[in-house]
């Protein structure tokens, strides 16, 4: 016997997007649980990068950076290839523009 169904394709699956903008809010709400609030650090720790960023820069090493950065802690690697005293920037040798202020830890390559 000859099956008479016949498929409605794409149109059974429009009642699970007919709500306008829902796909969008659900990914806004997934980043901002995700995101964190900025740490602060303590006079040694402060004290310990500061450290660091000197002898990374008088050792012309590489560094793996930790910093803040829109609610989420990221990573960069390379050289310091200058510090911006009057913009409070730290630009690696990847082009990479740091904010000072944002920066959470400096670890030298071994």
């Amino acid at each position: 016997m000859p099956s008479h169904y016949i498929d409605r394709g794409i149109i059974k699956w429009a009642p699970f997007n007919a709500l306008n903008g829902y796909n969008t809010m659900l990914k806004e709400m997934k980043l901002r649980i995700r995101q964190k609030q900025k740490p602060v650090l303590s006079e040694d720790e402060y004290q310990i990068l500061n450290l660091n960023i000197q002898q990374a820069i008088r050792e012309d090493s590489e560094i793996e950076i930790e910093y803040y950065a829109d609610g989420y802690i990221k990573y960069s690697y390379g050289k310091i290839k200058k510090l911006d005293y009057i913009n409070k920037l730290l630009i690696l040798s990847t082009n990479e523009k740091i904010p000072a202020v944002d920066v959470l830890s400096l670890d030298l390559a071994s």
